[in-house]
């Protein structure tokens, strides 16, 4: 019995176990995705690369959003904390099933969680849920803030690209046009 070579090299060197015909199945590369939302311009970009490379891998997403409780520096807002708590619990609790929806609504397989822990950076959390699920791949929006904003508001992104275990994709908001 001859075995068919297949002319895809990433299948003849996987090491997976051949076909009926022969031909070596490619290993599943990304069988879980991390993705990171929060509701903004960025995540959503992120979240329609997910769902892209998901239909296309065959791949399931995870999807998660960090509850970042950390309420700012009074004097920087102009609502009383009360009010910023009750604004924050009900993004809150809207960022995720919106994502879901449109995951599920983009033929992939999907499940969501919430993480909340107020002593803990964002880029941890992430962290930490991608190694918990075993994702293959973390994905996550990103603003491109440089100079004193990104020193200000720091970068979740840059933190989790620096220490992941697992390669990650980052994508920026749209560049703006236009003045301003």
């Amino acid at each position: 019995m001859t075995q068919r070579k297949t002319g895809n090299p990433a299948a003849r060197h996987t090491g997976a176990a051949p076909d009926a015909v022969g031909r070596k199945k490619a290993a599943h590369v990304y069988e879980s995705i991390l993705v990171a939302v929060d509701g903004s311009n960025a995540a959503e970009r992120a979240l329609i690369e997910a769902i892209a490379l998901a239909r296309g891998l065959g791949s399931a997403l995870r999807l998660l959003h960090v509850a970042d409780a950390r309420v700012p520096d009074e004097s920087l807002v102009y609502a009383p904390p009360a009010q910023l708590a009750e604004d924050f619990r009900v993004d809150t609790e809207a960022v995720l099933p919106r994502a879901l929806e449109r995951a599920l609504a983009g033929g992939v397989k999907a499940e969501g969680i919430v993480r909340r822990d107020t002593n803990r950076r964002v880029a941890e959390q992430i962290l930490d849920e991608a190694s918990r699920a075993r994702s293959g791949l973390i994905v996550m929006g990103t603003h491109g803030r440089t100079g004193l904003a990104r020193v200000a508001l720091g970068s979740d992104a840059e933190s989790v690209l620096r220490e992941a275990p697992v390669p990650v994709l980052l994508v920026r908001t749209a560049a703006a046009t236009g003045p301003g």
